[in-house]
């Protein structure tokens, strides 16, 4: 919907950014972008093609009062929900220009413009008179003339004229993931976005809990609680199966990894006709995937991480594991292991967690293939971290296995079989385990791909189930499903795989 306006006053594109600074707002945008000289004041929105979002001046609910933020929301859900808020550090004042009153006067009131300069266009957040920029894009690309628009997808994107993306909400995301973002790494720079959590309910500024792509292998996703792991995201197994359908709201999720030359992140896709769908971390350290119930005419909670008792990372302690296949998850010990602290273990404290049961049960001294060590079969496990991905020279379970032998330090192994899962790049992914085993998971059979079986190494002469190199995969079509080949990396400093189509699945 167009508003009705005064005609824009042309003016040169060197005396945008002063005009905009000194003078009354001349021009008020239309549908679903800005274009150099016009400006958004407190009260008008603009309204993506297709009307799933809306941007505009917000504010939080238990905000402080005359505090506002300029914000993407779903336009067609009653409940105002903000997905992205450009500036979450630094809130306008709004005085007598509220939202819904366009009337008062716009040279008193905040705006959002876009500022056509001599070298460049930027999206340009002043406060009320113009007299400071509380937000920009502050983009480097040189050339006049861009355009902002608010897509239906709800990314909001500063476009030239020749239509490259100078400037994207989507990289700059706040508590909120939505179909078609992507988080992940740049391997050039060994950095990437994370989804950070809101301060409170009345305040968008950055909080305590982060949600991002591990830095140090890239083969899984974390939760932070400040610069501390708080969760984390099961390690890529390497099979397709990774849709999940919600009854509730008939909603299927696609989660996929992409792997590219420059880049690896994760993105996820809803199917055709699924109600609004977002994950979204809270501020009381949820990663909670949230679906619109039209019919309760409110979001469902379709699922929640950390979803048991000892999920939180590290929960259980070194060699000890959350059983999950319990009514009540519990902390035990890996198998050959028994409590460090027997009585804190008794008393429901895991935090020092287990050792080998006798000196008797120690490892061989290091002595190459043959030192009688063997390894003990762990199935059904969400395998610990802190793990080492071993190159493309490994292409079997036996291979995996001789390469933890060999190292006098590896303690563990698991291997998967990507045959089924990669159509070029490597057909096998071997980790190794050279330090403690920590925050290990049993899933049960029931989670499906998340589970693998974790091979513990153990001393010559241990009674228990020894390594059968039985592997399984489960090769699902599902539509819409999408697939990624990925592309060798020169200059990856990560110590991750460089040829791996990859794919997640939560837990």
């Amino acid at each position: 919907m167009e508003w009705s306006r005064p005609a824009c006053i042309p003016v040169t594109a060197a005396a945008v950014v002063l005009l905009l600074l000194l003078l009354p707002r001349f021009c008020s945008p239309a549908g679903d972008k800005l274009t150099p000289g016009e400006s958004l004041l407190p009260g008008e929105t603009i309204v993506s093609d297709g009307g799933a979002f809306a941007l505009g001046f917000f504010a939080p609910s238990n905000a402080t009062p005359g505090r506002q933020y300029v914000g993407i929301w779903y336009n067609n859900i009653p409940v105002q929900t903000v997905v992205w808020v450009a500036n979450r550090d630094a809130p306008v004042t709004v005085g007598d220009a509220r939202s819904g009153n366009s009337s008062s006067s716009s040279s008193s009131a905040p705006s959002l413009a876009l500022a056509n300069g001599s070298a460049s266009t930027d999206l340009v957040l002043s406060d009320a008179g113009g007299s400071r920029v509380v937000w920009t894009t502050n983009t480097t690309s040189s050339g006049t003339g861009s355009t902002a628009v608010l897509l239906n997808s709800g990314n909001f994107v500063l476009r030239s004229p020749n239509g490259t993306t100078l400037w994207q909400s989507f990289d700059h995301p706040t508590d909120t993931f939505i179909p078609d973002m992507k988080v992940g790494l740049r391997y050039r720079t060994h950095d990437g976005a994370r989804i950070v959590s809101w301060r409170g309910p009345g305040d968008p500024s950055p909080g305590t809990f982060s949600y991002g792509m591990d830095p140090r292998t890239s083969l899984q996703m974390l939760m932070w609680n400040g610069t501390r792991t708080y969760w984390r995201s099961s390690a890529w197994t390497g099979y397709m199966t990774v849709s999940r359908y919600h009854a509730t709201t008939g909603t299927v999720i696609y989660v996929a990894v992409v792997d590219s030359e420059d880049e690896i992140y994760m993105t996820f896709h809803v199917n055709d006709g699924a109600p609004p769908t977002r994950y979204v971390v809270t501020g009381a350290g949820r990663f909670q995937l949230l679906s619109w119930n039209r019919d309760a005419s409110a979001w469902t909670t379709l699922e929640s991480w950390p979803s048991r008792s000892c999920s939180p990372y590290g929960s259980c302690g070194a060699y000890g594991y959350c059983d999950n296949t319990l009514a009540v998850a519990t902390c035990r010990c890996l198998d050959g292991f028994e409590p460090a602290s027997p009585a804190e273990w008794s008393g429901g404290v895991f935090s020092r967690g287990c050792r080998r049961r006798s000196q008797q049960q120690a490892l061989a001294p290091c002595g190459g293939e043959d030192d009688g060590d063997a390894f003990l079969d762990m199935p059904n496990m969400k395998v610990p971290d802190r793990f080492v991905l071993l190159g493309t020279n490994v292409s079997s379970g036996d291979e995996c296995a001789a390469e933890c032998r060999r190292n006098c330090s590896c303690v563990a192994y698991a291997y998967a079989n990507l045959r089924r899962s990669s159509a070029k790049g490597d057909t096998a992914r071997c980790l190794v385990w050279t330090a403690d085993l920590v925050d290990a998971q049993m899933v049960g059979a029931l989670w499906g791909v998340t589970a693998e079986t974790l091979h513990l190494r153990v001393p010559a002469g241990f009674t228990g189930p020894v390594s059968s190199f039985q592997y399984y995969s489960f090769p699902f079509v599902f539509p819409r499903l999408l697939f990624f080949v990925s592309r060798p990396h020169a200059s990856s400093s990560c110590n991750c795989s460089p040829n791996l189509a990859t794919l997640y699945v939560f837990v």
